[in-house]
Parts: structure tokens; sequence; C-alpha cells
């Protein structure tokens, strides 16, 4: 009689889910870049105002949080070669849809999921920085471009650094939907895997280990890199020197 448990097979398991670790990191990676650089854009334009943009960003935002990532992915990944292919047919294009891998349209849906919520993230990042250190990178002669770049930013990763943590964190875990673009990340072999064993409940209980490792591990450097960009509390290690004062003869 098998069976029911089978402790020892979830610790046989995580060998061979960790030679698809690299593939779950690099996706989230690649994504969360993605998702930071496209939030900082939709952040400004609607800090600035900007007509017609800041509307548009506003509908890409509330479409992207309001559908679940599963089906962001199936409609990237359906839905780019539908146009290439509608493109192709109708202005003679050749567009080698068919040579686009998996990866690629599971990197985007991804990041563009990433890039709604890291927005209102960064928005409030960058909303935090005084306007007095602002208004004097501006009598220094800076634009607004050099003042984010030398100034506000720099000042708002500190911020939105255990947020960005947090995000890092749901990428990876998001990562175990890009199966449904054709990448064999941990969560796709595990179901290979499970289809080979039937052991379906030991695998998911090793990848629940690996995940909840990587977990920790992205924890402890971000909490390293809070302390290292911290900036010291200047008036609180500050002693003022105690005068004596003297009597005059």
């Amino acid at each position: 009689m098998a069976k029911l448990f089978d402790f020892r097979q979830v610790f046989q398991n995580i060998p061979e889910l960790l030679t698809y670790l690299p593939i779950t990191l690099e996706l989230a990676l690649l994504s969360m870049l993605m998702g930071l650089l496209l939030g900082l854009v939709l952040a400004i334009i609607k800090m600035k105002e900007v007509p017609v943009l800041k509307q548009i960003a506003g509908f890409f935002v509330s479409l992207i949080r309001g559908t679940p990532v599963l089906v962001q992915l199936y409609i990237v990944y359906f839905g780019i070669p539908m146009f290439f292919k509608y493109l192709n047919q109708t202005y003679g294009t050749n567009f080698a849809v068919a040579k686009i891998p998996g990866f690629v349209y599971a990197v985007l849906a991804l990041g563009l999921n990433n890039s709604a919520f890291s927005s209102e993230m960064i928005r409030s990042a960058l909303i935090s920085v005084g306007n007095g250190q602002i208004e004097a990178a501006y009598a220094l002669g800076m634009n607004y471009w050099q003042a984010l770049k030398r100034i506000i930013l720099p000042e708002a990763i500190t911020v939105a650094l255990p947020t960005i943590g947090n995000s890092l964190i749901s990428s990876v875990k998001g990562t175990s939907l890009a199966f449904t673009c054709a990448v064999v990340e941990m969560t796709a072999q595990g179901k290979i895997i499970g289809g080979r064993n039937y052991r379906y409940f030991e695998v998911y209980c090793s990848l629940a280990i690996i995940y909840w490792l990587v977990t920790i591990i992205i924890e402890r450097v971000i909490g390293l890199a809070e302390q290292k960009l911290a900036i010291p509390d200047q008036v609180e290690n500050f002693i003022p020197e105690k005068t004596e004062s003297g009597n005059r003869s």
C-alpha cells in the first residue's frame, strides 16, 4: 500500500526544482525593473497633471488593478500575436510572431501588472520629498529632470524601499503563473514532476518551502539595504556644547 504522504519525497523534489529557480528570479527581476520604470513614468504624469496623458495613465492603472494577473497573461500571450498577424495580413508586414518566446510575453504581462501598483507607491515616495529641497535645487539652476535625478529620486528610494521589497516578493510569487505563457519555471516544473510520480501534494510542499526561503532572503537583503541607505538623524545625535559664563570683574 502506497504511503498517503511521503515526507522524504518533499526534500527529494527540491534539487530538481531549484534548477529552475534562475528562470523564476529572472522573470521576477525583469518584470520588476520594467514595472518600476513604467511606474515612475506614470507617477510623474500624474504629479505633473499632463493633459490627456493623465487620463490615459489613470485608465491604465484602473484597468490593470481591476483585472486578475492571470487574465492579463492570457490577453498578452494570445492578443499580441493576433495583433501582429492582423498587421501582416492587412498591411503586408512580416512580423515573425512565432519566433517570439513565451518568456517575453510573461515579462511584459507581469511588468505591466507591476507598473500599475508601483506607480502609486512611487508617487507617494516622490511626494514625501520636501518642497524646500526641490526649490533649493531650482535655485541652483537645475531643471526638474536634474532635480529628479540628483535630489528627488535618491531620497524617494529610501522611503519606497520597504514597499519595493514587498513588490519584489509579490513578483517572485507571481511568476508561478508564467506557465500560461508556456514558460517552464519552478511551478511549471513542479506540475511536470507531479504528473510523473502522481505526488502532487509533496511537490507543492516542496515549492512552498522554496518560495518561503526565497522570500526570507529577499526580506533580509531589503533590510540590509534599508540600513545602508538610511540617513542618520543628526538632530538626535547632536549634543550641544556647554558654555561656561564667567563673572566680569
